[in-house]
């Protein structure tokens, strides 16, 4: 059984990790030791509170799918007894947090992919009919499921917000061959795990994927298919023509936003109530879609 401790960053005598809003990395050399905190962000900030376990819930579903999917990807190990740690460190804080890595050239694009109308794209559409240079059909309602899959690119931003672009800023930026298997392999990853996580009763109504290059190959990287880089909806509550209640941190922005926040200046800590629902939809995720039980 868990214990519930946050674990808000840690720590390596010797090393100063790069600390992002969820995750310390951590450069080995020839390889980079990521460690997934119990920290949440919302509306481009990091929190004062953390939700326990979230950091857990991430790491072991990203690890989960990078074996499911069949995808080449940087890890190298999720078993801390395995990772080069020096003398002293206490593993417990890293314990089925951390994913140790092929050190990769990432690239400076976040590659969304779209199944259905939501968020940003539901906002893009109502203005434009279109999301990200990408025309659809009229007519479509909030949470409808598109023709397609459509990839929809954004910049990837060290803080703030993220902003989309097309396809063809997507090539000034990589160039034309790697803008195309940028596409195709989300493309591929989407439909691949969103066809599993139907049969679970979970629709995955978009997602980001981040790649990098090892060498001349390139690999998945960071996360994948987590309630952080992704909308999951349970099936059986699944309506067009609204918002959907979700496995992530929905409860938070929503509270947030009830609390009277300007969203400018220093969040507030979020209510015992909160942090236990949204604790309890990351673990309910989790275990839906790997069948498993969070390790500690």
């Amino acid at each position: 059984m868990s214990t519930n401790k946050v674990v808000l960053q840690t720590a390596i005598a010797g090393f100063t990790p790069k600390r992002g809003k969820v995750r310390d990395v951590y450069d080995f050399g020839d390889s980079l030791l990521l460690v997934s905190s119990d920290r949440i962000s919302a509306f481009d900030w990091v929190l004062p509170t953390g939700i326990p376990d979230k950091g857990k819930v991430l790491n072991q579903m990203a690890a989960f799918w990078f074996n499911e999917l069949g995808v080449r990807n940087h890890v190298l190990t999720t078993d801390v007894s395995q990772m080069p740690f020096p003398s002293g460190v206490d593993l417990s804080l890293f314990s089925g947090r951390s994913t140790l890595g092929r050190k990769c050239k990432a690239l400076p694009v976040e590659c969304v992919v779209r199944g259905y109308l939501s968020g940003s794209g539901w906002k893009e559409y109502c203005n434009t009919g279109a999301v990200c240079g990408i025309k659809l059909p009229s007519g479509l309602r909030e949470s409808e499921r598109l023709p397609s899959p459509i990839f929809t690119p954004s910049t990837k931003a060290e803080s703030g917000h993220d902003m989309n672009i097309t396809f063809g800023e997507v090539v000034q930026i990589v160039g034309f061959e790697v803008a195309e298997l940028l596409r195709d392999k989300s493309l591929e990853i989407f439909l691949r795990g969103s066809e599993y996580a139907l049969k679970r009763g979970i629709i995955i109504a978009d997602t980001k994927f981040e790649f990098g290059f090892f060498g001349d190959e390139l690999l998945l990287i960071d996360e994948v298919l987590t309630p952080d880089s992704s909308r999951f909806w349970p099936l059986n509550n699944y309506e067009v023509g609204k918002s959907q209640p979700s496995f992530d941190k929905q409860f938070v922005r929503d509270w947030l936003t009830a609390s009277g926040w300007d969203k400018n200046s220093l969040p507030p800590e979020l209510s015992e109530n909160i942090v236990t629902k949204t604790r309890e939809k990351y673990i309910e995720a989790f275990e839906i879609l790997t069948g498993s039980v969070l390790m500690d």
